[in-house]
């Protein structure tokens, strides 16, 4: 009776593993792999019974007939193509470390069959990323959801990178105290949205840049900041989660740059042609040597109409690089 009822979760094991719509097995080779495998006898009045049972299970088995005659599983948690694209972003991501995303892919494999999981053990090549080595951000990001769906403030210590390429605790190792609200993704890094009590704002951190993060049992405090509070926009508007003041602009920009306009604040930004073959949009960015750096990486074809002090700030920005490489 144990071999009976093993020998129905090892069949189910066996065609999870190797089968799918294009590896079928026939009766003859699940009795083998049975026996060879599992040394568990089976004969084919058992075979086909326990089949049915994973069938009312609830387990997606389909069945081939012709020259491929054989039992497969139709359908997965995962299609292939699905898989394919979250391996890609796992190989991809900048905050997985390479230990992590090696672990994270073998996972996946294990949702479909052998036989395609040989197709998501490729390399995907990335120019410019670099892996991440601190595999704390694993930690890190689990204690911030921890603490967002049980209403607790977290603690912990900030750093920022020295000239010896190492992480140094900022305010001489004090506890920073915030509540957190929001994890964003945004340039390929992990941000932590928070609401800063003493300070009495938003505020945002690099994931990857905190050290010792735990939970605090105060309750999080600021939720009247996050009740309206868009995540999508206050991301766009900050370029790189560095802080700056809010300023509301109108560019103008040549109309080869549409592309890179909406990429950088999506599709429900206003752009109004002119005559002379630009457009104006106007958006809402925190102003900072970030913002400056990425009109600068775009180059003449887009400036700053108003405000005046803004293109003004701008143009000292070019002006204070021009005079530093003479």
């Amino acid at each position: 009776m144990a071999e009976e009822r093993m020998g129905i979760l090892y069949l189910m094991r066996i065609l999870l593993e190797e089968t799918d719509p294009a590896h079928p097995m026939n009766a003859a080779q699940l009795m083998e792999r049975m026996t060879n495998r599992y040394s568990i006898g089976c004969d084919r009045k058992t075979l086909y019974a326990n089949i049915r049972r994973l069938q009312e299970f609830g387990l997606d088995i389909g069945q081939k007939k012709g020259r491929s005659f054989g039992y497969y599983i139709k359908s997965r948690d995962f299609d292939l193509p699905e898989l394919k694209l979250l391996v890609d972003a796992v190989q991809s991501s900048r905050f997985i470390t390479k230990e992590r995303s090696e672990e994270l892919i073998k996972k996946l494999e294990k949702q479909t069959s052998q036989e395609n999981a040989r197709q998501l053990q490729r390399q995907v090549f990335i120019y410019n990323r670099v892996k991440a080595d601190n595999n704390a951000i694993y930690e890190n990001v689990d204690t911030i959801h921890a603490a967002i769906h049980e209403n607790r403030q977290i603690l912990f210590r900030y750093c920022e990178w020295s000239m010896e390429k190492k992480l140094v605790q900022k305010k001489n190792g004090a506890d920073y105290r915030v509540s957190p609200w929001a994890l964003a993704w945004t340039d390929e890094k992990y941000y932590l949205v928070a609401y800063d009590a003493a300070a009495g704002i938003i505020k945002h951190y690099r994931v990857d840049k905190m050290q010792q993060v735990r939970l605090d049992e105060k309750e999080r405090m600021g939720k009247e900041h996050f009740d309206h509070f868009d995540l999508a926009a206050y991301s766009r508007k900050t370029f790189g989660m560095y802080g700056g003041k809010d300023v509301r602009l109108k560019l103008q920009a040549s109309r080869e740059l549409a592309g890179v306009v909406i990429d950088r604040f999506g599709q429900d930004v206003m752009m109004i042609p002119q005559k002379d073959g630009t457009f104006s949009f106007t958006v809402t960015v925190q102003i900072s040597p970030q913002f400056f750096g990425w009109l600068t990486g775009i180059g003449k074809g887009i400036r700053i109409l108003w405000p005046k002090d803004a293109a003004e700030a701008y143009q000292a920005y070019l002006r204070d690089i021009l005079e530093s490489l003479s």
